[in-house]
């Protein structure tokens, strides 16, 4: 059973920063990639960030550039978002995914796989 549990939630004020924790359950976590979506109330999930197998590549959505910062640590099988200056706007459930393309090991097939967390409730508020 594959699980990701994100933790690291709360409330804080504007200006503030969190850090998100997403620990995952999953034989060859480094074989996927990992990301962070938000989905705030009356409005549709959106990417936040998104982070490659080794690390090396990030890629952050516009309305969090400079603010927030993805990071992994596949020793521990876990990825991280470090949120700061945070805003009002932030507010929202943030998720967790793992996702993998199908992909050949030698004769071995490996299908494609997308894990979602539970979320977790972000709220920037004074």
């Amino acid at each position: 059973q594959v699980q990701l549990v994100e933790s690291g939630g709360g409330l804080v004020q504007p200006g503030g920063s969190l850090r998100l924790s997403c620990a995952a359950s999953v034989i060859y976590f480094n074989t996927y990639d990992m990301n962070w979506y938000r989905q705030a109330p009356g409005k549709e999930r959106e990417l936040v960030a998104t982070i490659g197998r080794t690390g090396d590549s990030t890629v952050h959505a516009d309305s969090v550039k400079g603010r927030f910062t993805i990071s992994r640590d596949n020793a521990k099988n876990t990825v991280y978002l470090q949120m700061n200056s945070l805003k009002p706007e932030d507010t929202a459930v943030y998720y967790c995914n793992a996702a993998r393309d199908p992909y050949y090991s030698g004769r071995d097939y490996y299908p494609k796989k997308n894990y979602w967390g539970q979320g977790t409730q972000v709220t920037v508020s004074s």
